[in-house]
């Protein structure tokens, strides 16, 4: 009997082991056969080259999951119009929807409480792991202050060259730079973009010029132009268009104005005045969320950087920035090597990119200040930017 008892339990087990077995491969073979619905809510569109950035990870979705995933697309959608454009995308029944602006961050979260079977990504933002903490809202971004050292290192290369030749006297090394909005991503920009110059260029100086705008091309080369008049000979920018570099390739000064630009290369509208482009790479992050939900797991298991709760965050090691085309007319093998040697560094932590003989000052608030000569870890808490401080006695805001 007590044979028989061993038998049944033991023909029990592997009954149980079969039908789990069962189960789990018709789980496997139903993910595998889903198809989702995910919708792109754009600031503006492909004519941007801030929305075209994004486009480039939409396509390489397209490419890699073919039919199994259905695009849905808002372009030119104002962030005070979030919630119009959010509401059609719902309506079409998106499974996954990327926002891609900031302001977008707000409503997103809104929603994300009101439709809990909707997966929520939004870049750039800094609300996921705010408040209400919800399994469907995450923030995903680039550590592009790694991309904006390296391309300080290329221009403070280039003033370097300037001086040497005698193109512009050491005073003269001065950069400008095009910024949309006084807030912390913008900051932390321009700030590794300038110490990146220094590291080449100690003597160097910077001006900057807000436009309070993210994407208004004749505000943005305005603000250019003006950087130019008071006597800056590199326009860097953290706008959304081509203006910047036009003004640049545009300038009619004795010496040449040369242009660092964002999201892609400048060199179709500034092919003499372009040095070189920085971007966020955006696919390994939108490829493992839309991973994730068509395996209906969690977002942040799928995703290869690091995590701070549903918030995401890859540099250059992680292939999430990216330099764009270094031009070979006005540039020579050095600034390749050197760029090679940066990114080296960078890549296994051996630069400290806010480190450096400096205080800086809030600007929203004088009493708020840092001294970062002990160093300042960017991205510590999150993906978006942090560093806020403009460094004083260095960096001038033109008014």
């Amino acid at each position: 009997m007590k044979r028989i008892n061993i038998i049944s339990l033991v023909v029990c087990v592997c009954l149980l082991l079969i039908a789990f077995f069962l189960r789990y491969e018709q789980k496997k073979n139903m993910h595998e056969d889903r198809t989702i619905k995910v919708g792109f809510l754009y600031v503006n569109d492909e004519s941007a080259p801030y929305t075209y950035n994004f486009i480039m990870a939409q396509n390489a979705i397209e490419v890699k999951y073919q039919d199994r995933v259905e695009i849905f697309v808002e372009n030119n959608v104002p962030e005070e119009n979030a919630a119009e454009g959010l509401e059609r995308l719902v309506k079409k029944g998106c499974d996954l929807i990327f926002t891609t602006s900031y302001g977008y961050q707000f409503t997103a979260k809104e929603f994300a409480e009101k439709y809990p079977d909707i997966q929520f990504c939004v870049a750039t933002g800094d609300l996921a792991n705010k408040d209400v903490k919800l399994d469907n809202y995450h923030n995903f971004m680039g550590r592009i202050c790694e991309g904006r050292y390296v391309s300080g290192v290329v221009a403070g290369m280039k003033l370097k060259e300037m001086v040497e030749q005698g193109e512009i006297k050491p005073e003269q090394a001065v950069v400008g730079y095009v910024a949309a909005f006084p807030y912390a991503e913008v900051i932390s920009g321009y700030t590794a973009f300038f110490l990146g110059i220094r590291s080449v260029m100690p003597t160097a100086t910077m001006k900057v010029r807000y436009t309070n705008t993210w994407s208004d091309y004749m505000t943005e080369k305005r603000e250019a132009k003006k950087l130019i008049e008071d006597g800056c000979v590199v326009i860097g920018q953290h706008s959304d268009t081509v203006g910047p570099a036009e003004a640049c390739e545009e300038s009619e000064l004795q010496y040449h104005v040369y242009n660092v630009g964002y999201n892609q290369s400048m060199m179709d509208v500034a092919p003499t005045s372009t040095l070189v482009s920085t971007r966020i790479n955006w696919e390994p992050y939108m490829c493992a969320a839309v991973e994730a939900v068509l395996a209906g797991k969690d977002i942040e298991k799928y995703v290869d950087a690091k995590i701070v709760g549903n918030d995401a965050c890859g540099g250059m090691a992680e292939d999430w920035v990216r330099m764009v085309e270094l031009n070979t007319t006005n540039t020579d093998q050095s600034y390749a090597d050197k760029m090679e040697d940066v990114i080296s560094d960078i890549k296994r932590g051996k630069i400290d990119i806010f480190k450096g003989p400096y205080k800086g000052v809030d600007p929203e608030d004088p009493n708020d200040t840092i001294d970062i000569s002990g160093g300042f870890e960017e991205n510590e808490h999150g993906s978006a930017p942090e560093f806020h401080y403009v460094l004083q006695d260095v960096i001038e805001i033109e008014e």
